[in-house]
């Protein structure tokens, strides 16, 4: 499977108390809070589209904008 490209960046807005206890969660099983969210977002993606997602996914649906 390719790599993906991490450039993008996603800011979120949540309470500090919850965002202090997810640091800590994410610590303690030796993860970042990005690793966590990145495996959080390609879950709800997978969820969503039914079917299991690549890196290629996002590149054929540039191909696809781009031929319109």
């Amino acid at each position: 499977m390719a790599l993906e490209q991490r450039t993008a960046r996603l800011t979120i807005l949540i309470d500090p108390r919850k965002k202090a206890v997810f640091e800590r969660l994410c610590a303690e099983e030796d993860s970042t809070p990005s690793q966590v969210l990145r495996r959080l977002v390609r879950s709800y993606i997978e969820e969503r589209m039914g079917k299991k997602w690549t890196p290629e996914e996002s590149e054929k649906s540039k191909a696809t904008r781009a031929a319109r």
